[in-house]
């Protein structure tokens, strides 16, 4: 009843940029949030940026100034969230994954790698 669909990602020299995107829909509830998290070999998972349905960003300190969150919605059933990721440095290659809230569970998406090579 909740999809998550990302898309995007690769492979992509030090320096260059990539787009990621999440569409998420629901069929019971309106989603509160939406945002992305990434997790390298042998680290712990980290939010890189989210967006609330009002427009308000939070972004993480090793990706400010780089990256920028954006959201498109017709109704806060059916979001799809952009992540602009310029600027990469080889410390962004991870796994990243779409998550979004609604008033009572957590979503996650599967997962798209991103590797960035110096």
């Amino acid at each position: 009843q909740v999809q998550l669909v990302e898309s995007g990602g690769g492979l992509v020299q030090a320096g260059g940029s990539l787009r990621l995107s999440c569409a998420a829909s629901s069929r019971r509830a309106s989603f509160i949030s939406l945002g992305w998290y990434r997790q390298a070999p042998g680290m712990e998972r980290e939010v890189v940026a989210s967006i609330i349905v009002n427009g308000a960003t939070n972004d993480a300190d090793s990706v400010k100034g780089r990256f920028t969150i954006s959201r498109d919605n017709r109704d806060n059933a059916k979001i799809t969230g952009h992540l602009q990721m310029n600027s990469l440095k080889p410390e962004d290659t991870a796994v990243y994954y779409c998550n979004a809230h609604d008033v009572t569970n957590d979503y996650w998406g599967k997962g798209t790698q991103v590797t960035v090579s110096s």
